[in-house]
């Protein structure tokens, strides 16, 4: 798995770019903790919950379908003021779904573990990208601050946070000009 601080890192840039019309403050917080929740599941192993059953790490909770229930549970906790399948209500779920899901997407390009349950219930095959350019982050803190982290750190600056940076920043210039009334190209 990318560490949190680059899960965080993607609902950042999601917040970034999205578009910036009567945003409520609790979006923000929202932003950077869904994509978090699924790595939830790591206290399984403190719980004896073995890595490779349903709800181990990177099973359930990784999955899509987890991705969707969570966030419509968030929806209609947090913007009860929405109205319900309204445009605008389906546009904060799209979009929190989209930085949910993003997890175990990008858990799918690490080089470790034994894959991702990106569609249980429905299917528990774990999966992996032919492709895993993101080295593999180790789980607990310890371990995190070794040279082991430091390696991990830089394998998800070079694969995640530069592309996020430039995604965020080609989007903020493009609503700088459009603002100003400049083309772009």
């Amino acid at each position: 798995m990318p560490s949190i601080i680059t899960h965080a890192v993607t609902g950042l840039t999601g917040g970034v770019i999205f578009p910036k019309e009567n945003i409520p403050k609790r979006f923000w917080l929202l932003s950077l903790i869904l994509p978090v929740i699924p790595d939830f599941d790591s206290i399984g192993f403190a719980l004896g919950v073995p890595y490779e059953s349903f709800f181990g790490h990177r099973g359930f909770f990784h999955s899509l379908f987890f991705a969707l229930l969570l966030v419509f549970m968030t929806m209609l906790f947090f913007f009860k003021e929405k109205k319900t399948f309204s445009k605008e209500w389906f546009g904060f779920l799209l979009y929190f779904f989209v930085l949910t899901a993003s997890h175990p997407v990008l858990d799918i390009f690490t080089s470790g573990g034994l894959g991702i349950a990106l569609f249980s219930p429905f299917d528990t095959t774990r999966y992996f990208a032919s492709w895993r350019p993101i080295m593999v982050s180790p789980i607990g803190i310890r371990h995190f601050l070794s040279a082991w982290g430091a390696r991990v750190l830089l394998s998800e600056m070079i694969w995640v946070w530069f592309p996020c940076i430039l995604i965020a920043g080609s989007v903020t210039f493009a609503r700088k000009a459009k603002k100003k009334g400049q083309s772009i190209i």
